[in-house]
Parts: structure tokens; sequence; C-alpha cells
């Protein structure tokens, strides 16, 4: 015979004298974060947000930030959940100063706060780099390496409901730069200049609008599942430290983001002495950039790109000094315009290609005849192939997997970054600056609770 057991039923309704502070475990994390920052440095930054003579009290401000922060350290789904897990969880309760019995805000306190006060504020990445200076003033930040990428997180979008919209094409940072080194060097060359395009049509282009979240983009890469969603472009340290974000829709290029994201790493820290990026940040303008401001270009192999068995860009030689280019057969292509967008154009001579027996891995021209285009900026692009082969830059790119990647990786799989919570590009960038601002804490708490350790 089975006995129903009593015990479990007096221990839940038996009286004790306990402390919340006796049930919250030594090594929690919310202890590990409270002995190393004091988040009264939130009251200052929302003083001016508050009205001190009129309405109804607020919730605490600190109160407020520090339930987004559970959010977001412990990947809850939601800001409604979080008040869930609040009310059950005693070492939440201790974290936000709330005692046994005391109410906890109701989850829209949050959400109201934010449209009335804390949007279109720089509130969420004054916080953010509050946490990464308190990093760096206990030493744990190396501004030495910028380790940079991108990764996509899926919009609160259904990817079926859009509308196809014809937009004017963004103008590329460098663009006003490059137009005056092109025509400069068309009139160096006795070419007549380009002036402006006449055909505004070229700088327009069709794309698919959500009609859930305009602000998102839409996203192809590959055999990837087509969507909506928003690129997080982030820069981290060599310990996995973000040092700097930013979010786009998902339809902008990584390199397009980059010079923003560069900008404002180097003007919240310092400019960094090398940045180690993938190939979607190899081109011309992003080596320049680079090269120009003096810091260390590290980018990885790129594959040539063409048909197999025919010759390569790369097997033609440049000879700097006579401007041409000299083919496997030793005969010149030789230049013949310099192009809007930035190229000069080398041609070979119909006549003698017509006869040559490479002629078949060199091109399928009717005409016979083989073009190489060349970058105005290919000299920064033949610099960083140059560096590519140096034992710094191979140890530095060897190590973007342990940082910036690690970074994204625990993003999504641990603190909800695999799918937007909102919609628009501004509460998306409060949801990225939250999660990064949630990850270097927790790393920094982690780092500062292991060094009071006993060897």
């Amino acid at each position: 015979m089975i006995r129903k057991s009593t015990e479990s039923e007096t221990n839940r309704t038996q009286l004790e004298m306990v402390t919340l502070d006796e049930l919250v475990p030594a090594d929690h994390l919310v202890r590990k974060i409270e002995a190393v920052i004091d988040f009264e440095f939130i009251y200052p930054l929302v003083e001016d947000l508050y009205s001190e003579d009129r309405g109804r009290p607020s919730v605490d401000p600190v109160v407020l930030i520090k339930m987004a922060f559970l959010q977001y350290l412990f990947g809850i789904r939601s800001m409604r959940q979080t008040i869930r897990e609040i009310e059950a969880n005693v070492a939440y309760r201790w974290f936000l100063g709330f005692g046994f019995t005391d109410k906890v805000p109701h989850f829209s306190t949050f959400g109201k706060n934010y449209v009335r006060r804390f949007q279109y504020t720089s509130l969420f990445d004054d916080i953010f780099y509050h946490i990464l200076e308190q990093a760096a003033d206990a030493g744990f930040i190396d501004r030495a390496v910028l380790f940079v990428d991108s990764t996509h997180v899926k919009a609160n979008a259904n990817k079926r409901k859009l509308v196809k919209k014809t937009v004017r094409q963004e103008v590329k940072h460098y663009q006003a730069q490059l137009d005056a080194e092109v025509e400069r060097d068309r009139e160096e060359s006795g070419k007549k200049p380009l002036g402006p395009k006449k055909n505004q049509a070229e700088e327009t282009k069709e794309i698919k609008v959500s009609t859930t979240d305009p602000e998102s983009g839409y996203y192809v890469k590959g055999e990837r599942e087509k969507q909506f969603a928003y690129s997080v472009h982030a820069a981290s340290d060599a310990h996995g430290f973000v040092l700097g974000a930013i979010v786009t829709p998902g339809n902008v290029h990584d390199s397009v983001a980059f010079p923003d994201l560069l900008d404002k790493v180097s003007d919240r820290l310092i400019q960094p002495f090398a940045v180690a990026a993938d190939s979607a940040y190899k081109n011309p303008a992003i080596a320049k950039l680079l090269i120009d401001r003096g810091i260390l270009p590290v980018f990885p192999y790129t594959r040539p790109k063409g048909k197999k068995g025919a010759f390569k860009t790369k097997d033609f030689i440049y000879d700097e000094h006579h401007d041409v280019y000299i083919c496997p057969n030793n005969e010149l292509l030789t230049y013949s315009t310099t192009m809007r967008e930035g190229k000069r154009k080398y041609v070979s001579n119909p006549a003698v290609c017509v006869n040559c027996p490479l002629l078949e891995q060199c091109t399928k021209s009717q005409k016979h005849q083989r073009i190489i285009e060349r970058h105005l900026w290919q000299p920064y692009m033949d610099e960083v192939e140059d560096l590519r082969h140096t034992e710094l830059n191979r140890n530095i790119y060897d190590r973007r997997k342990q940082t910036v990647e690690r970074v994204f990786a625990d993003a999504k799989e641990k603190h909800g970054m695999r799918w937007t919570r909102y919609r628009g590009l501004e509460k998306v960038s409060m949801q990225a600056m939250l999660t990064f601002a949630a990850l270097n804490l927790k790393k920094m708490a982690g780092w500062a609770w292991k060094n009071t350790q006993p060897a």
C-alpha cells in the first residue's frame, strides 16, 4: 500500500524566519552584476525625461531598466513573461529591490515609458557605453583590434504581405570623392569630362517593402529563405566585448554600414590599430578608408571569379610604369577610358588576338577582344593582398570566430536575438543595444567575480 506523503504539503505552508538575501546563491549572476556596477548612474541620464511636480508618481527608472536587463540577460521572450518570472523568482526580486510581497509593475509599464519618455533618445546607447567604460576601467577591454561583422535578425513581419516600390538609390559615402578622382583621371588621360548623370532612372531601384514593418528590408542570400529582416552590424574586441553596434534594414550591404560603425567606435573609444572583417567588406573603398586613416586592414583570401579554365585578371600582369596589362601571351592591353564607376578600362588589339593560340582561354568575345577593368583605388587592394600574407594578419583574422562570430552566436542562442521583438528601426535598435549591453555586463561581472575568488 502506498502512503500519501503529507510532508511536502507541510513544507509548503510552514512558517520560517528567513531573509530574501539568504535565498539568493552567492554565485548567482545577479549578485555578480550588483557587485560590479551601481545602477544609479541611470538617474542623471533620465533626469530631463521626468517631471518632479506633474502627474502621478512614476515607477523608479532604475527598476524599469533593471527589469529590461533581466529580460535580456536571461533570454526571456517577452516583458510579460519577464514579469511572471520576477513574481516567482527570489533572485530577480532581490536584484530589483522588491520584498517577498511587493507588487511587481504591470508588464506594459516598460512599454509605456519607452513610448512616452525613452523613444528617440540616446538613453540605451548611453547605458551601453557606460557599461563598456566600466569594463575598460577594469582593464577588460582590448582596443587594439576591431573585429567587425553583421548578422540578420528576422523581422516581426509576414513575408507575404508586401508591396513593390521604386526608391532612389542611396549615395555612397565616398561617391563625391570618387567622382572627383574619375574626372581628374579622365582629364589627365585626355578624355572629355563625364559631368552629372543624364539618365535619372539609373539612380532608382525597385524594392519589396513590408506592409507590416515598412522599416525592415527584404533579405535574400543564396538558398536561404527569403524574409524581411534587420541587419545588426557590430564590432568587438579580442575578448568578445562589443564595442559598438548599429542596426539597418536587412537589404543594406555590410560595406555600406561599415563607415558609420567605424566612426561610432572611434568617436566613443579610440581609433583601433587594425580592423578584421570578412570578404563582404573587402572592396577598394573600405581598403582606402582604412589605409588612409592609418588602420591595418585584415581581410581574407577571396577566390577569383570567372569560368573554370579561363584566364582570370590575376593572370595578367600590370605594368605600372607603362600603364598597360601584359597578357599570358606577352601581348599588351592598353588604356581605353575611365568609367563613371571609378574603373579604368584596358583593351587588347583584336587584330592580334584573333590569331592567338590562347584565345579560347582568354575571351569568348565575338570581337576577339579581352577587356580588363582596374579600379582607381586598386593600389589599396594590392596592399591589402600583400598584408594578407603576413603572420600578423593571419593571426588576427583567425581570431574572428572566437570574437564577433561568438558574440552573434551567444546573442541569438542565449539572449533572444534570433527574431525581433518589436517593429521599426528605433525599437529594434533598442533591442540590439540592450542585448549587447547585457552581454558585456554578463562578461564583465563574470570576470570580476573570478578575480575575487581564491586561487
